[in-house]
């Protein structure tokens, strides 16, 4: 008799400690959340003329990150790009010092380590073609080749 009621009171505790407050079991540690394990693409805006992330910039690379961690990074392209204002040289290393910085910022965040590809645009593409000046260039887009694991 006291065996039967040690196992009803040790299968009573089981139960009681796998349901929620709903009386539902709590199935949260069986399932696991693959919804940001897709291909996404993020843009990161720079000051005119900058290459040094901002405050905003580096939170959204960090909450990226932190969606990421479960999933498979097959891969991060990373373009840097950079408006029509002054010569094409200059436009062109601008680029790609903030395609640098922003690959630099995911490794530091604690991004998964993929294959990374660098590109840098410039100022190609920062005119339409009547000529008028492409609005938000000054930014780096990052593409992001992700899976469930």
């Amino acid at each position: 008799m006291r065996f039967r009621i040690a196992a009803a009171a040790a299968v009573a505790a089981m139960a009681v400690s796998g349901c929620g407050a709903n009386g539902l079991w709590d199935r949260s540690g069986l399932i696991a959340d693959t919804a940001g394990c897709t291909e996404q693409r993020l843009d990161i805006y720079f000051d005119e003329g900058q290459a040094r992330l901002t405050q905003p910039a580096q939170q959204m690379i960090a909450m990226t990150g932190e969606r990421l961690q479960g999933c498979r990074v097959e891969g991060v392209d990373v373009i840097g790009l950079a408006s029509s204002t002054g010569d094409s040289a200059s436009n062109q290393t601008l680029s790609e010092r903030r395609a640098r910085a922003v690959a630099d910022a995911l490794i530091e965040a604690g991004w998964p380590s993929p294959r990374f590809t660098l590109s840098a645009g410039g100022d190609a593409g920062a005119t339409t073609d009547g000529g008028l000046a492409e609005p938000l260039r000054r930014r780096t887009e990052i593409v992001i080749h992700a899976r469930p694991q």
